[in-house]
């Protein structure tokens, strides 16, 4: 019976079988005659040069086969890195073999205005700027090298800065959320090979999230090539405390099916020293006394994390992506030790205090995606996506403080421990649909993301010797926020002139409940965001440009958690469960010469700007750290950047931003009055990068940044901040083998103290974390490692808003 059922089916394939035996052979060679390894040789088809049938990549010696073809005529793509791609008719018959294919090398065309082919080139679009680094100088390397030469991206203590603010990055238009230290690995690990650009969205469109501020949106190349590579990579890195990474990387390809499987496993000693200031007051503002601390910290770490990615072909217009991102760190231990004198107002000592803490947390983070791609008609596009986020972190902490006299004679102590657990589950859902209608181009969407949280914090006072349950100083919190948004955006070019509008709606239905207080936090609020772009090119040299946004910050969960993580007992940081979302507009004017030289002159306010700010009790002798709605913050500023190749083997990336930056704040401890924190600033930082071998095989970066003045919230400067970068790569054997070193903060000095000091308020602290160290890092690839990955973040936008404190 089942022959007799699977015979018509047997029939119909009949002919592909017959006819599919067909193959085609050539060679690659360069204009010396000279065998071109590892080139992308695509069959196309020879109609519209889009449809693909086969792929393969030049072998050693230049030679290539693609067999399995159905007789008929294809268009023959060619191309490798630093060569003008070919194109040749070929009609496949039986055993076809070709005449040897010669690549030229790329040049300059100056009749299309277009730079050198093995130069990056910058494109202003309408609401980006666009950075192509496919087939460059640059693709020798890896992304995390290309983001930081990126046209005005400041890589500043190991963060991606747009217009002074940390940047969101993205690949191929999903969100990356990792650490900065996470997410440095993985783009390290990820090939430049496989860039095909960068861009640069400083006021992201309707079709991006409202919450957030710039983006950079990394764009893979398409590599068809099929077969097998694989990478080990090691780093160490050299400070106060030693610090390990290894990871191995692995990556198939068939016709339908792309799996990619990356393991690393980090081992972390941190170091960071601490001295702060308070100057408490009595009542009537004469000073009672002078509290100066000065503590250490020690962190011991290590942490696995797994990723997986399956990519599965369903048609020529549809594919499937399975995907999972495991980070695991079960053991982080830190260790606090302080020493804080008091002094009374006439300088001098009065009394002292010790700290003993121990903190001990784990943490697991689990994300499973899927997503779905299709093709509607000629240009449509339709996308759906689903992700599934579980949060685990539990934190244990004991505190131990000795209280003695100016002679050291020993008066008390104090000890008390806290249990603090949260658990998290995030469901999200999207889908966006693209569509042309003549010359306008139109876009909508639909997303819908729901965040479960519960945590809490068990206090318990030791002095007894057994732990003694305090319900006054515990809580447990239960958190639930649903977000529904849809957005539609229209976009049209005419020959000068470029238009592009959105609108985007989010509903958001928040409910937060304290087992002490009761309701706590009841919201549900429907915001628009609108955007506007406008950008008139006046001629290949000059274009001119105008943006509006409209952005929102919702309260991240460790602003809203009301448990405590005490430095000691009379300093520590809490939540906020009463927090409002702040809302942002932004205006900007800009103005670009030859795509290498770019003005920006922008304002930007955000109603109830959130932000962390220190309070002292001049009553209760603490300081707290709390969260709150400032009543705004506001930037002006004037932007200057440069990008470009001072020479073949020089490329300079500068910026310069003058602003003028103001913060207003309630002063919780003075009544709640309005005080104003604001600076006139400025931000320069140069990058330069030198290719110092002929071959491209050796290369190296000096960076700098210079901060004379600067806020954030109630704190300013004291000093200036000067930070200098130094760093080397070297590839051998093909690039085969990989190897870096760089030197970061050669001088020391980007650890610099801040103070709050108005009315009442009088404190400061100067953080000094491990800044100046030297990275050594080796990654070696085995297999066909020229292939182009699936390599991509995994991680839904939402998780950026289940971070820890500490």
């Amino acid at each position: 019976m089942l022959k007799i059922k699977f015979a018509p089916l047997l029939f119909l394939l009949a002919p592909y079988v017959v006819f599919s035996q067909s193959s085609l052979s050539g060679s690659i060679q360069d204009q010396d005659k000279k065998p071109v390894a590892f080139a992308n040789v695509i069959l196309l088809s020879a109609e519209d040069s889009t449809s693909v049938f086969k792929g393969t990549i030049s072998e050693e010696n230049g030679s290539f086969l693609l067999e399995n073809i159905v007789d008929s005529t294809y268009l023959l793509k060619v191309s490798f890195v630093g060569y003008a791609e070919s194109f040749q008719k070929v009609k496949v018959n039986g055993n076809t073999n070709m005449q040897p294919i010669i690549l030229e090398e790329s040049s300059d065309n100056l009749d299309e205005v277009v730079v050198n082919a093995r130069q990056p080139k910058v494109i202003r679009k309408i609401d980006r700027l666009v950075f192509e680094v496919e087939n460059t100088t640059l693709s020798t390397g890896n992304s995390f090298e290309i983001l930081k030469r990126t046209p005005g991206v400041i890589l500043s203590q190991g963060q991606l800065l747009v217009k002074n603010r940390p940047a969101t990055v993205y690949i191929n238009d999903r969100k990356v959320y990792l650490s900065s230290q996470e997410l440095q690995q993985l783009l390290e690990g990820f090939s430049a090979e496989n860039i095909k650009s960068v861009e640069v969205i400083t006021n992201p469109p309707a079709r991006y999230d409202a919450e957030g501020g710039a983006i950079l949106n990394i764009k893979t190349s398409k590599n068809i090539s099929i077969g097998y590579k694989g990478s080990l990579n090691a780093s160490n890195t050299i400070a106060v405390e030693p610090k390990y990474n290894i990871g191995t990387s692995h990556y198939y390809k068939t016709d339908w099916l792309n799996l990619y499987a990356s393991y690393n496993y980090n081992d972390r000693d941190l170091y960071k020293n601490d001295e702060s200031f308070i100057e408490y007051y009595e009542p009537n503002g004469s000073v009672d006394s002078r509290w100066i601390t000065d503590f250490e910290k020690n962190t011991y770490m290590y942490s696995h994390s797994l990723n997986t990615i399956l990519d599965f072909t369903l048609s020529e217009v549809s594919s499937l992506s399975l995907s999972a991102n495991i980070q695991i760190t079960p053991d982080s231990d830190n260790d606090i030790n302080g020493l804080t004198n008091i002094y009374d107002r006439n300088n001098a000592l009065d009394s002292l205090f010790t700290t003993d803490s121990r903190l001990h947390s784990t943490t697991d983070n689990v994300l499973l995606a899927a997503t779905y791609n299709t093709s509607l008609g000629e240009n449509g596009t339709l996308s759906a996506i689903a992700n599934y986020i579980n949060y685990d972190n539990s934190q244990l902490q004991h505190i131990m403080t000795n209280y003695f006299e100016e002679d050291d004679s020993f008066l008390r102590n104090n000890s008390f421990t806290t249990e603090a657990e949260q658990h998290s589950e995030i469901y999200t859902g999207q889908v966006d649909i693209s569509t042309p209608l003549g010359s306008t181009s139109f876009e909508s969407g639909l997303k819908y993301s729901s965040l479960r949280t519960e945590s809490g914090q068990d206090y318990f006072d030791t002095n007894s010797g057994s732990q003694q349950f305090s319900a006054e100083l515990s809580d447990n919190l239960d958190y639930e926020e649903d977000i529904y948004a849809a957005y539609a955006s229209m976009s049209k070019d005419w020959e000068k002139w470029s238009l592009k509008l959105g609108l985007r709606g989010e509903y958001t239905d928040v409910q937060g409940v304290s087992e002490s207080l009761g309701l706590v936090n009841s919201q549900d609020y429907l915001e628009l965001f609108p955007t506007f772009y406008l950008n008139y090119n006046l001629s290949e040299d000059h274009s001119f440009g105008a943006e509006y946004s409209r952005r929102i910050t919702r309260p991240r969960f460790e602003n809203l958690n009301t448990y405590r993580y005490f430095l000691n007992e009379n300093n520590f940081q809490d939540g906020n469960p009463d927090l409002n979302p702040a809302i942002s507009n932004m205006i900007k004017f800009s103005y670009a010469y030859k795509n290498k030289l770019f003005f920006d002159l922008y304002w930007d306010r955000a109603n109830n700007e959130i932000a962390t700010i220190p309070f002292q009790d001049n009553e209760n002798r603490n300081l707290r750290s709390s969260s709150l709605n400032m009543d705004f913050s506001q930037q002006y500023s004037f932007d200057i950047s440069y990008y470009d190749y001072l020479t073949d083997w020089w490329i300079l990336s500068a910026y310069t931003s003058f602003f003028y930056m103001q913060n207003d704040f309630p002063a919780l401890e003075s009544g709640g009055q309005i005080v104003t924190n604001d600076v006139f600033g400025a931000y320069i930082y140069a990058g330069n990068f030198f290719t110092l071998s002929k071959d491209g095989t050796f290369s190296g970066e000096a960076t700098t940044t210079f901060i004379p003045d600067y806020i954030s919230g109630s704190y300013e400067f004291e000093e200036p901040q000067f930070g200098l970068n130094l760093g080397l790569r070297k590839t051998f054997f093909d690039s085969r083998l990989v190897t870096t070193v760089n030197v970061e903060d050669i001088f020391n000095t980007m650890n610099i103290p801040l103070r709050s000091q108005y009315l009442n308020q009088n404190n400061s602290f100067f953080a000094m974390p491990e800044s100046r160290m030297i990275r050594f890092g080796v990654i070696y690839k085995f297999g066909n490692f020229k292939l182009g990955d699936n390599k991509r973040a995994i991680t839904a936008e939402e998780s950026a808003r289940l971070e820890s404190k500490n």
